[in-house]
């Protein structure tokens, strides 16, 4: 095996086809230098050098060992600096983990944000439910996650990124949107329910069923999904429990009606880490900005993200 400073010698006789001019460049005298080049051709098994009394020229293995060569003495010159970036956070890759809701309202803008902190830093970006992000989380696949509650405190450090109300979805020429009041229970009798899979979209089920009592032999649908929720109520399918944010798909022929006797923003969005995270970009990340849940994504959209201090 060679070693990185045979070659370099090789670089330098290669570049200037001469051991005298090559020695002065590396700072050392020419036996040495031919040394070098003998035992990395005896490593290699191949001559990479033609010799004569009046010049030096590379062989055509000596051409294709300088490219990786070069290649090799500029890895070898970046390792350090990448290793020192890396380990202060400006460099490397950052995981984070976004709900399907999540990705209307906030995480363009939070994208920005992470930007503007750590910009030579890859996203990698991964759509899971928060049970999946937990998971990943725990396994060291992730490094901060956009999820819904409730998780292990203990395990996992966190901040409420924003809230939002809940409310109904229905078709524009419902007769709910005639009633120009909020939505009471009573409305809801014998009306088709959209609903939330009480597996795949957990958090949303316990949150309309723990607040509205939900008749369920009206539903007609249990899905995943915000988006196709949604869509089927343009469709006129039925009616929907859904977040604010929801309005930002635009889907036409859906009105987002207000749901009386419900507290506001009871749909939460939390940013979440370990606790023990090893990933210095995500320290970076955290220690650049602070996480702001003082605004609603359906006020301003734009606004609901991790702000820079």
């Amino acid at each position: 095996m060679f070693t990185l400073d045979q070659a370099r010698s090789f670089i330098a006789v290669a570049e200037e086809l001469h051991f005298g001019r090559a020695a002065e460049r590396l700072n050392m005298t020419q036996p040495p230098l031919s040394r070098q080049i003998q035992k990395l051709e005896r490593a290699i098994g191949v001559e990479l050098l033609e010799r004569t009394n009046r010049k030096v020229a590379l062989t055509a293995a000596g051409q294709a060992f300088l490219r990786e060569a070069r290649k090799l003495a500029v890895a070898a010159d970046r390792a350090p600096l990448t290793a020192r970036n890396i380990a202060a956070g400006r460099s490397g890759v950052l995981r984070i983990g976004f709900t399907a809701a999540s990705g209307y309202s906030l995480l363009g803008p939070l994208l920005t944000q992470v930007a503007e902190v750590i910009p030579d830093v890859d996203i990698d970006l991964r759509e899971l439910v928060t049970g999946e992000q937990v998971a990943a989380l725990r396994d060291g696949d992730l490094d901060l996650g956009l999820a819904r509650p409730p998780f292990d405190t203990e395990t996992f450090e966190s901040q409420l990124l924003f809230s939002e109300n809940l409310m109904l979805a229905v078709p524009t020429d419902h007769p709910l949107n005639a009633l120009k009041r909020p939505v009471a229970t009573q409305d809801l009798k014998g009306v088709p329910l959209i609903m939330h899979s009480p597996t795949s979209a957990r958090y949303f089920y316990d949150l309309a069923v723990r607040h509205i009592p939900v008749a369920h032999a009206n539903v007609v649908h249990t899905v995943s999904q915000i988006l196709t929720m949604v869509a089927l109520v343009g469709a006129g399918r039925g009616v929907a429990f859904v977040p604010e944010s929801s309005q930002l798909l635009g889907i036409d022929g859906v009105a987002h009606l207000h749901l009386a006797d419900i507290a506001p923003d009871l749909v939460e969005l939390h940013a979440i880490w370990m606790r023990d995270s090893p990933n210095p970009a995500l320290h970076r990340l955290l220690e650049g900005t602070h996480l702001d849940g003082s605004r609603r994504p359906a006020d301003n959209a734009r606004s609901a993200s991790i702000n820079t201090k």
